[in-house]
């Protein structure tokens, strides 16, 4: 008999996770670019937690940085638009 901790309960739990910033060629944290910021941001404009997208925790903390000025300084939103 198995014990908990050895079943698989997904085929996912194998996958290794990365982090999307600290590879070679990936995008740099900046909080002029939006584009890139928008993706780690949930539809009613909180910021996503890492366990979801799998960035470090010192690249969290860039990005939740990043995010926050560049919502000060009205490059972003603060809540999402939408469209009635």
């Amino acid at each position: 008999m198995k014990k908990r901790e050895e079943r698989k309960n997904s085929p996912f739990e194998d996958r290794k996770k990365f982090c999307p910033f600290s590879q070679k060629n990936s995008p740099r944290i900046d909080y002029k670019d939006t584009k890139v910021l928008l993706r780690y941001i949930s539809e009613k404009g909180k910021i996503t937690p890492s366990r979801i997208t799998n960035v470090s925790s010192k690249k969290q903390k860039e990005l939740a940085k990043a995010i926050k000025r560049a919502r000060y300084l009205a490059l972003m939103s603060y809540t999402q638009k939408y469209k009635n």
